[in-house]
């Protein structure tokens, strides 16, 4: 009988906002023959690139990319999209004798590429509109506490003000009569048809990350609303088709550029609001990244977090 074909290796990169990702497998890109998978729901839009973080152009060329503007801002990405192209990717990577590196922060794609999809009752409209007309009465941070009394595993992982997905877990208490938590627990574990070895960029320090994120938000700003941020929102905004409540629209720094032009806050109050909701996703990229048992931590404030990553890809002989 013939031997089992080995599975190909791929090696994810993940980690919080601001921790050094891009520049991680940029150095890896530099010393082995690698193509990079983008594992975040931002980049995959074309048109908003300075408010993504989207690597440089220069960046971009330094390696192939994938998965990086690859939609148009009215339109939306699933989990399941993304488990299905980055299998495809993998595979097709390897077979050109490359290094897959999936590198990114958005954590919903790594638990569904690796866990598998969810088997979540179907939306229904009716508790939707319900549930969307309490949160009316009592606002969406009530909505929360609500929320964690009935699935707490669930909560901790949402911010207040997630109404998207606020109002989708109590859909599925109040169509299933249990928590989305433990009806994802149930879920079998798929088998990938390669082997994944995760590293994980996390801070020693969590307020040296903040310090990073005010830095890296208020470069996103700029100085002048004809530029930065502010500039690229205005764009958007001015094609007429777009609104703030797409999924697009409501990723970090765009939602609050949306209210700023909107009248709604004034230029300190975007970059506070900015700056506080980047830390939160953090917060919450950092608790999924916890449930992640298998990952190998590497501190992104250390004194060399790229050498380190290479030297432990290197032992492994990836």
């Amino acid at each position: 009988m013939m031997a089992e074909a080995k599975k190909p290796v791929a090696v994810a990169i993940m980690g919080p906002t601001a921790s050094g990702k891009t520049a991680a497998a940029l150095a890896i890109a530099r010393e082995r023959p690698v193509e990079i998978i983008s594992v975040d729901s931002a980049l995959v839009y074309r048109e908003m690139d300075i408010g993504t973080a989207k690597p440089s152009a220069e960046e971009l060329a330094s390696a192939p990319h994938h998965l990086i503007d690859i939609i148009d801002p009215l339109d939306a990405y699933s989990v399941a999209q993304f488990r299905e192209d980055a299998i495809r990717l993998v595979g097709e990577i390897a077979a050109r004798g490359r290094l897959p590196l999936l590198v990114g922060g958005t954590m919903m794609y790594f638990k569904g590429l690796t866990e598998g999809l969810d088997d979540l009752p179907t939306a229904d409209a009716a508790v939707r509109a319900a549930i969307d007309a309490e949160a009316a009465r009592i606002g969406w941070p009530g909505m929360h506490a609500r929320l964690r009394e009935l699935d707490p595993v669930t909560a901790e992982r949402l911010a207040p003000n997630d109404a998207q997905r606020i109002n989708r877990a109590l859909e599925i208490i109040e169509l299933s009569g249990k928590p989305m938590s433990e009806l994802l627990a149930r879920r079998a574990r798929p088998e990938l048809p390669f082997e994944l070895l995760s590293f994980a960029l996390e801070p020693s320090d969590r307020a040296v990350l903040h310090q990073r994120i005010a830095l890296r938000f208020d470069q996103m700003l700029g100085t002048h609303d004809d530029s930065g941020l502010v500039a690229e929102v205005a764009r958007l905004r001015a094609r007429g088709d777009l609104h703030p409540q797409l999924p697009s629209m409501r990723c970090v720094g765009y939602r609050q550029a949306w209210e700023y032009l909107d009248g709604r806050i004034d230029r300190a109050g975007l970059r506070e609001t900015g700056i506080v909701a980047t830390r939160q996703l953090a917060k919450r990229q950092l608790t999924w990244l916890r449930s992640m048992p298998e990952r190998i931590v590497i501190d992104c404030l250390g004194p060399d977090p790229t050498g380190e990553l290479l030297g432990r890809l290197s032992a492994l002989r990836t």
